[in-house]
């Protein structure tokens, strides 16, 4: 992903940012009804983040290189960026540094202790994956949970999955959202990122071959994936609610380990305890059969 495809995500970002919020949204006079914008005006964002008008225009034509971060913060504040929208900024501003970008690269390997850790999560499904969903790790019980993922051909991709399976929607319970989540990160990735071939890849593949995808993808939201909850109709366990806690692997950049777990004393619990014991079954010949759902 170059430098003309970084300017083109901060006009994309900032215009779509700016135009959400209406001047009565930031305290701001609606001088007349004949406005030809739908949110702010550049001069409105410029007077509220306390730059000049010309810098502001500057900055959301996609020049961010140099940018300081009290001047970004000031941005933020002014459009009202959530914390996820203010890291993306951030992320686009380093990006938008030739002298900057691309320092850390995405991590691509994991290390033995690493795995070690994983395996010794027995009651909890475990996986590390990379920015762009490529999971790389597993213990047992995230493999048998992400059974439908891993079926499909090469390294498997959990937005690959999400977008290009067509059991995803059945998978995933809360479909629409669980791909919402995945744009969102993507889209926080190809800042953090910007010259991840892979990630440019991936994101191509999609778009040509998804239509929600391309239609999420130019919406310019972005997300923190940290904690949340996944409902799951599985193909052996049934359905099932399962909290999940997101953490960065701190000396491999890039790296997210995700751990899931059921509520204690739910029926979630009772089925993700059977599908731990057959995960942890030796038995090469077995085929996953179906169970009843309730």
């Amino acid at each position: 992903m170059g430098v003309v495809d970084i300017r083109q995500q901060v006009r994309e970002f900032l215009t779509s940012r700016r135009a959400r919020i209406t001047p009565e949204q930031a305290g701001l006079p609606a001088w007349g009804t004949n406005r030809r914008v739908p949110g702010l005006r550049r001069e409105e964002v410029a007077l509220l983040a306390g730059v000049s008008v010309e810098y502001y225009v500057r900055l959301e034509r996609g020049n961010l290189g140099g940018a300081s971060e009290p001047v970004l913060d000031a941005i933020a504040a002014a459009l009202q960026l959530d914390e996820a929208e203010r890291t993306h900024l951030h992320d686009l501003a380093r990006a938008s540094d030739r002298t900057r970008a691309g320092v850390r690269q995405p991590g691509r390997v994991v290390r033995p202790p690493v795995q070690w850790l994983l395996d010794s999560m027995t009651g909890t499904a475990a996986y590390v994956r990379t920015a762009r969903t490529d999971i790389l790790a597993a213990n047992s019980l995230a493999r048998a949970l992400y059974a439908p993922v891993y079926a499909m051909p090469g390294r498997p991709n959990v937005a690959r999955f999400i977008f290009l399976d067509q059991g995803a929607p059945d998978f995933f319970i809360e479909w629409d959202k669980v791909a919402w989540e995945a744009t969102a990160l993507l889209r926080m990735t190809a800042a953090e990122f910007p010259y991840d071939h892979g990630l440019t890849e991936l994101v191509g593949e999609l778009c040509t071959r998804s239509e929600h995808f391309r239609r999420l993808w130019a919406t310019h939201d972005v997300r923190l994936h940290r904690t949340g909850v996944k409902r799951f109709r599985h193909p052996v366990a049934g359905d099932l609610t399962l909290a999940y806690e997101g953490m960065d692997v701190a000396t491999d950049p890039g790296l997210r380990l995700n751990a899931y777990v059921a509520e204690p004393g739910t029926e979630s619990a009772e089925r993700f305890a059977l599908l731990a014991s057959w995960a942890s079954t030796p038995s090469p010949e077995r085929t996953p059969q179906p169970t009843e759902r309730s």
